[in-house]
């Protein structure tokens, strides 16, 4: 449960825009997006490690 504290003087867009920076922080629609459906772990893993590999090649093409 995310609670947002509201000062008196605060209007309701400030609020709202607090409340949605927690709520992204929290990654609660990431994880709902994630259980959706189940993934094998292996499947996980060998996503990781295509996505880390990725990553490489692109860092040793910038740099």
């Amino acid at each position: 449960m995310l609670i947002v504290e509201v000062k008196d003087s605060e209007s309701i867009d400030k609020a709202l825009k607090k409340y949605k920076k927690k709520f992204e922080k929290a990654g609660i629609l990431r994880e709902i997006r994630d259980r959706q459906a189940f993934t094998k772990p292996s499947v996980k893993r060998r996503a990781q490690i295509l996505k880390a590999a990725y990553r490489e090649t692109m860092r040793r093409k910038m740099g």
